[in-house]
């Protein structure tokens, strides 16, 4: 493979799964629509490493519209796509269902019929551990995933059936990893350990819905974007769960916050979302067979990088629009 299209290159997969590319020397053309989920200067952080490479090309555009899309797959020969665009956040898509929808559902319709019609036969879909909903853990590849608990999860429900869709009718050889609650340097600001990390420095209070007693299989940045891009192998079509398998309580994670930072948190609780689950764990035994992938960082070490990145970059993020 030479060229791949990524979609949502400036978000926090997206940016290192570009970088990943662009190390083993293909051609990354990015795509992103810029939103304001949150202040867009932290994309604009993200792609400044990746604009130094000359290997790697912008473009601004939403996948939701079919126009704009079909044009890029008209203009560029794409090897591969790997479609990381999307809205998340379960307790957001609860509130504002509908943009989850158009991004998560219409655009990844979009990709898979810009695909077929170009011949663009490699497909990578990004996908959540939320599609799993009340299983019982660890979560398998091989579980029902008929009930979700949020509209993010639906939605993602939605965009694994149109690839199998695609993949039946059309042969598109597809690859959907889940990803199981992503964190690192230069993450999301609305995931809970962006969170922490600087009302804990500031001096502010934090919020935990429920107990804090909550398990969650914490994976690090460089992790997911390893498997990612392993799953740009030929497969036909398979889901790849891409978690730590080493679920950690909130509290614990809140306490390894406390002793990078050298501070002490003060805690808010709060009932429990009716969209969070009370445990996430990754059966990771196939992605290990099939992609040759295992996670290398550990809880302990990832929240270390975390603080470090945090405490580096300590002004601008504090600038950062909430």
């Amino acid at each position: 493979m030479k060229t791949i299209l990524v979609t949502g290159c400036a978000g926090f997969i997206g940016w290192k799964v570009s970088e990943g590319l662009l190390e083993e020397n293909m051609d990354v053309v990015g795509v992103d629509n810029f939103n304001d989920h949150y202040d867009p200067r932290l994309k604009e952080w993200r792609l400044s490493s990746l604009n130094k490479n000359q290997n790697f090309s912008l473009q601004i555009l939403d996948i939701s519209e079919y126009e704009p899309v079909r044009r890029l797959f008209l203009e560029n020969k794409f090897d591969a796509v790997i479609n990381l665009a999307a809205r998340a956040g379960v307790r957001a898509s609860v509130e504002n269902p509908w943009v989850y929808l158009d991004t998560n559902i219409k655009g990844t319709l979009n990709l898979l019929e810009c695909c077929r019609e170009f011949s663009v036969n490699k497909f990578v879909l990004a996908s959540t551990s939320s599609i799993y909903g009340l299983k019982e853990i660890p979560f398998r590849e091989i579980d029902r995933t008929d009930f979700p608990l949020a509209p993010y999860s639906a939605t993602k429900k939605g965009a694994e059936v149109l690839c199998y869709c695609y993949h039946y009718l059309y042969g598109l050889d597809i690859s959907i990893p889940r990803y199981f609650t992503v964190y690192g340097p230069a993450g999301r600001p609305d995931m809970s350990i962006f969170i922490f990390v600087k009302r804990i420095d500031k001096g502010l209070p934090i919020i935990v819905f429920g107990d804090g007693k909550q398990q969650r299989d914490f994976s690090y940045i460089d992790d997911i974007a390893d498997g990612t891009v392993k799953c740009l192998q030929p497969f036909g079509y398979e889901i790849f769960n891409l978690g730590s398998d080493n679920p950690v309580e909130l509290m614990y994670v809140i306490n390894l916050i406390e002793e990078a930072l050298g501070k002490r948190a003060t805690i808010e609780f709060l009932p429990r979302h009716p969209a969070d689950v009370p445990a996430t764990w990754a059966d990771i035994e196939k992605s290990k067979e099939r992609l040759n992938w295992y996670p290398e960082t550990t809880i302990e070490e990832g929240i270390k990088k975390t603080v470090k990145w945090y405490l580096e970059n300590r002004e601008f993020i504090n600038s950062l629009k909430n």
